[in-house]
This record gives structure tokens, C-alpha cells and sequence, in this order.
């Protein structure tokens, strides 16, 4: 069986032992630790171990001062070291504060030097005004107003010519406005503001300055190279700090990540005053080295039970398949976890996977391609599918061998037939007359096959389980077994072999006991469990509800009988589509027809790929693995070690 052998560890001890046995656990990287109140039936007394994890804060004061000064941390494997806490928070607190005052000083410069930039902008708008700001700003007995106006509305002035109060002195001009200033007296301010109102003026507050506008622009010009500098000069020392401190940053923030990490297992302990008591599950195989690393701890006792001991608990799952295989892993997490007890359909789905996909997408070049596509897809990206497409590209190759497709050639393979079979022609010819129904007949036959294997595999697994109800009276069990492949069989002695198998005596034993048993399943399966409550409280809606139940487990059964007619259906699609992508490369010249030929084999084999790998799919999680598989455990996740 694929699914490891787990062992139940309990340790108990005195608080002050707890960190080091964390550590233990922690760095053997084969104990899963498990919520310790609840193994206890009577929890009273008994109290979880939550802390606050005093590491949280100077993590994140790490990140966010590297961050300030344009450093990325990531934790690095190390030895843990021998400094204590206090010198950790120490040292995150120091370098916090000096990137703090680094990137202050260069925040502060940078703002300094985009406000002189600002300043150059506002007073280049007011070149050309024959005034010295500083006096013109220091008068006291008028108002001066710096701004703009539309275009049009610095033409519409002359209609205030009139006014001696409304002087308005252009300075720059732009596309659609004209920048300068007016004048106006304390005591005709108000007024002349709200001819400007009317004129759409817009005021710009500018800041103190000494002379006219361009010399004070050629002195802030100066100021902000200056500026310039500096900021510069504070960046070079941000990088000579980081490259200084970034290495000594990495290696307190590893450590400081990994007694983080510690100090979390600790939330899995429970605690009664002064003591503590941690379990979790360890593999059988590693019981002894586990055991081993715990004794070197002092002050602790430890136990080891079997987990068939505990039926409270459901242990963790750790798949153990052979190299062959374990690319299939990926496919069945999809579904979800086999339970403790409940039997690994890695190996099942790695055969059955690979011949369906095989036949659906047999061609010989085409597979080998996707074996290609799939060993890249692994080695460059890590992707788990590309494992899975490795063996059924080389499937598609072998039956794309038996069918005599290569890149959707037909007969290029017919000299190894005759050379080393001694065929005069391919073994099957797809397209041929007669072919396409041996091929869906073929397929059913097949479908039923897998289907007669999967209530097989259903029954070993529920015995396992002790769950009689399902494994003998279920339609996935024993009466399930016994109606569909008695159908099954006697259709095909009837129909295919003229054998009169559909007795009164032959249909008693197949259909009738099989349909009772299922019918009666729930009630049957208490009995033969012992259970005393074995009659339903209602029978009437036992029956209507059983009735219907049972009338949608035969409608399954012909649903996922048919459902196996896809598997010859890519077949043909297959043929057909490469017919089709020579009859349009025929259309063209020598040159145009091996293009055309070459794209269409790409188009065709990426997006048959996709298909047969989803409708293969399909074919395991709703034709098979709902009658055998329940999925629901949960998967072993050992504490990684952090060094």
C-alpha cells in the first residue's frame, strides 16, 4: 500500500523544556504536530499554549528598513548561531533607526529639491516683467496679485481701459493663457479682484524671493543643483549601507525568521500549570531516529501508539509511490487525500491514465512531442503536469505505433510491419470499413471493464475500512458488482455470442437479489454491523427516498458505460482531423504543403493535448473514482526543518 504507516508521538514535560522540544521536532522535518487538546476525552485543566510571538515585530521592522533602503530580504539557510534575542531585537532595532534617518534625509532632500524645481517653474512664467519681486512684495499700502489669464480674457482688458485701477503687466505667454501680475490699492482691492474674477484670472501664490524673476531662477537653478548633490551624495551611502549591513541584515533575519517559526509550533501544545504535552504523527519508518533526537532532551517522557488505537483521530496521509508513479500524485490531490485507512489510487490512476490517453491520442510522432513538451515543462518551470504528459506522450507513441500514425502519415510505418511482423499492412486501419464500430465497441467493453475494476477496488477498500454497508450492499459493492457485470456479461453472451444466458434462475441471482440488497442497504448493513436501530423510523419515506436513490445508481451505470464512447470518439476525431489538415495542404505547392502540414500538426496536437488530457480526466474523477474514492483525508505535513 502507497500510504505510509503513521505513528502517534505524545510528549510530556516541563514548560521550560517545551522550547527545545520544538526544536526538535521542528529540525527533523518528519513530525506533523496535531491540536493536543483534543486527544484528551475530559479537557478540563487543560489550557493551549498561546503567546505572542515576540519575533513578529522585529521581522517586520527588518523588511521595512530594507525595504527602505532598497534592500529585499529572503531567508537563508544557517546555522542558528549562539546570540541571544536581545542581541537580535538589538541589532533590528539599530539598523531600523539608521535606515530611518537614511531615507528621512533622502525623502527630505528629494522634497527640498522638487520645490525648487517648482519655484523655477512658477517664476519663469513672469520673464519679461521689468520688477524687482522683493520691493514690489514688500509694499504696503497696495495688493499685488501674480497669476494668469485666458488668452481671451487678457484681450477683453480694453474694455477697462478706462479703470486707472485695472493695470495688468503680462509676463510669459502659452497656447491658451498669459501669466503676469496686476496692482491694485488697499482700498479698490476688492473691486479690482472682482473684475479679475470675472476675467477668469487665476492667482499663483509664489514664494519670497530677492530681484527679478530671472535672476531669481538662476539662483534657485543653483540652489537645486546643489540639492542635487547631496541627494546623490545620501544615495551613495544608502547602497554603501546596505552592501555593508545587508549580509549581517540576511543573517539576523533568518535567524530571526526561524525561532519565529519555532516559537509557532508551540500554538499545538496544551498546558497544565507547569507541564505541557505536544503530539503529533511521525511516519513508522522514522519512529526510531525521531526517538533518538527526543532523548537527547531532558526532563520529557514520550509515548508511541499505533493510530488504530485512537478511532477518535484520523491520521495524516503521506503517498510512498514508486518513481514510476508519483507523477500521479498530482492528479489524485486534485480530487483530494485518500484517508488513513483507505486505499491509494496512485498506481491505478498512473495505469489506467496513461493507456486512455494512449489511445485517444495515438500518434506516434504527435506523442513524442508531447513527451518532449512535458519533460521541458518540468525541468525549466517545475510544473507537475509535465511529469504526468512524460509517460502518456510516450503511451500516444506506442499506440500511435499500433494504429500507423506518424504526424498524421498513415503508412509510413508499413515497412515495419512487413519487415519485422511480416504484415502486409498496419494491424488496424481507423478509417477503415468495419473499423470505427469495433472501436466503439471496444471502448464500452473497456469502459465496463474499468468500471467492474473500480467496485472491485471499492469493496477491498471498505472491508479495509470495516464499512460493511458499502462494500456489500452498496451499488459499488457486492450487489452492485454482481447486477452490472451480470448485465453486462449476459448482454454481451446474448448479443455477441448467441449465448441465451438471461435465465429466470440467472436473472434471479444477477438483477433480482442485487436490486433488493441495494434497496434494503442501509437497514441490511446496520444488521450486519450488530446495530440495534436498524429499522428506518418512517418506512414509506425510506422507500420513496430509496426508490429514487436506487433508480439514479442504474441511470449511472448506463451514463458511465456510454460515457467511455469518448474514448473512441478522439480516436476518430484524431484521423479525421489529420485528413482534414492534409486535404488543405493539398491545395497548395511543394512549399505551401509542408508548411501547411507542419502548423496543422501543431494546432492539432496542442489542442488534442488539452482535450484528451481534460476528457481523460473526467473519465477518472466521475466514471471511477466516485464509485471507489472518497478523498476526504487530509495530507501529511511534516514541520520543515529551518537551519
Amino acid at each position: 500500500m502507497a500510504v505510509s504507516r503513521m505513528k502517534q508521538i505524545s510528549i510530556i514535560g516541563r514548560m521550560d523544556s517545551l522550547d527545545q522540544v520544538v526544536r526538535v521536532c521542528g529540525g527533523s522535518g518528519v513530525m506533523q504536530p496535531d491540536d493536543a487538546i483534543t486527544f484528551f476525552s475530559d479537557p478540563s485543566g487543560f489550557e493551549p499554549v498561546r503567546e505572542d510571538d515576540p519575533y513578529t515585530e522585529p521581522i517586520a521592522r527588518l523588511q521595512e528598513a530594507a525595504s527602505r533602503v532598497g534592500g529585499t530580504l529572503s531567508p537563508q539557510d544557517s546555522a542558528e548561531g549562539a546570540e541571544s534575542d536581545e542581541e537580535l531585537f538589538r541589532y533590528a532595532e539599530e539598523f531600523s533607526a539608521r535606515s530611518a534617518e537614511l531615507s528621512g534625509r533622502l525623502a527630505d532632500l528629494s522634497a527640498q529639491y522638487e520645490s525648487k524645481g517648482r519655484d523655477i517653474i512658477q517664476f519663469r512664467h513672469f520673464f519679461g516683467l521689468d520688477i524687482d519681486l522683493d520691493k514690489v512684495l514688500a509694499c504696503r499700502n497696495i495688493k499685488v496679485r501674480f497669476g494668469r489669464l485666458p488668452n481671451e480674457s487678457f484681450e477683453r482688458l480694453k474694455l477697462y481701459n478706462d479703470n486707472p485701477f485695472v493695470l495688468f503687466f503680462p509676463g510669459a505667454k502659452e497656447e491658451e493663457y498669459c501669466w503676469g501680475v496686476y496692482f491694485a490699492p488697499f482700498d479698490q482691492a476688492e473691486e479690482v479682484d472682482r473684475i479679475f474674477s470675472s476675467l477668469y484670472f487665476e492667482r499663483l501664490r509664489i514664494p519670497a524671493a530677492v530681484g527679478h524673476p530671472e535672476e531669481i531662477v538662476s539662483a534657485l537653478q543653483k540652489e537645486q543643483e546643489d540639492l542635487r548633490e547631496q541627494r546623490e551624495q545620501c544615495r551613495k551611502e544608502i547602497t554603501d549601507f546596505w552592501v555593508k549591513e545587508g549580509p549581517r541584515c540576511t543573517e539576523v533575519y533568518s535567524h530571526l525568521q526561524m525561532r519565529s517559526y519555532y516559537f509557532g509550533i508551540r500554538r499545538y501544545a496544551a498546558r497544565h500549570n507547569d507541564k505541557f504535552i505536544l503530539t503529533g504523527w511521525v511516519p513508522a519508518r522514522e519512529e526510531q531516529a525521531f526517538c533518538r533526537r527526543l532523548d537527547q532532551v531532558d526532563a520529557i517522557e514520550y509515548s508511541v501508539e499505533t493510530p488504530e488505537r485512537d478511532h477518535r483521530h484520523s491520521p495524516p496521509v503521506e503517498l510512498r509511490n514508486r518513481r514510476l508513479f508519483r507523477p500521479f500524485e498530482y492528479l489524485v490531490g486534485m480530487y483530494g487525500t485518500p484517508r488513513y485507512t483507505e486505499m491509494d489510487p496512485t498506481i491505478f490512476v498512473g495505469i489506467t491514465y496513461t493507456v486512455l490517453f494512449g489511445l485517444m491520442f495515438a500518434d506516434l510522432g504527435q506523442g513524442l512531442c508531447v513527451s518532449l513538451v512535458g519533460w521541458l515543462m518540468w525541468k525549466l518551470k517545475r510544473m507537475d503536469i509535465g511529469r504526468v504528459l512524460i509517460p502518456c506522450g510516450i503511451s500516444a507513441a506506442v499506440f500511435g505505433t499500433v494504429f500507423g500514425s506518424v504526424f498524421g502519415f498513415e503508412h509510413v510505418l508499413d515497412p515495419l510491419y512487413k519487415g519485422v511482423f511480416g504484415l502486409s499492412e498496419k494491424p488496424i486501419e481507423v478509417m477503415g470499413t468495419g473499423t470505427p464500430i469495433k472501436i466503439i465497441l471496444a471502448a464500452v467493453l473497456l469502459g465496463i471493464a474499468l468500471i467492474l475494476i473500480s467496485m472491485g477496488i471499492n469493496i477491498y477498500s471498505s472491508l479495509r475500512q470495516r464499512d460493511y454497508e458499502r462494500a456489500v450492499f452498496g451499488p459499488n459493492g457486492i450487489a452492485g458488482f454482481v447486477f452490472y457485470g451480470g448485465i453486462t456479461v449476459g448482454a454481451v453472451c446474448q448479443l455477441l455470442l448467441n449465448i441465451p444466458l438471461f435465465t429466470p434462475a440467472y436473472l434471479i441471482v444477477t438483477v433480482v437479489l442485487p436490486l433488493i440488497s441495494m434497496f434494503l442497504q442501509e437497514p441490511l448493513g446496520k444488521l450486519v454491523s450488530g446495530r440495534k436501530d436498524w429499522k428506518p423510523e418512517k418506512w414509506g419515506e425510506y422507500i420513496l427516498q430509496t426508490f429514487f436513490e436506487l433508480f439514479e445508481a442504474l441511470l449511472t451505470y448506463l451514463s458511465n458505460t456510454m460515457s467511455f464512447l469518448r474514448v473512441a470518439a478522439f480516436v476518430l476525431i484524431h484521423a479525421g482531423m489529420m485528413m482534414a489538415v492534409f486535404s488543405l495542404a493539398g491545395l497548395f505547392g511543394p512549399f505551401g504543403y509542408t508548411v501547411a502540414v507542419i502548423l496543422g500538426n501543431v494546432l492539432v496536437t496542442a489542442m488534442e493535448a488539452l482535450l484528451v488530457a481534460i476528457q481523460v480526466m473526467r473519465l477518472e474523477f466521475y466514471e471511477m473514482f466516485s464509485r471507489y474514492y472518497q478523498g476526504d483525508g487530509r495530507p501529511f505535513l511534516p514541520l520543515k526543518p529551518r537551519s
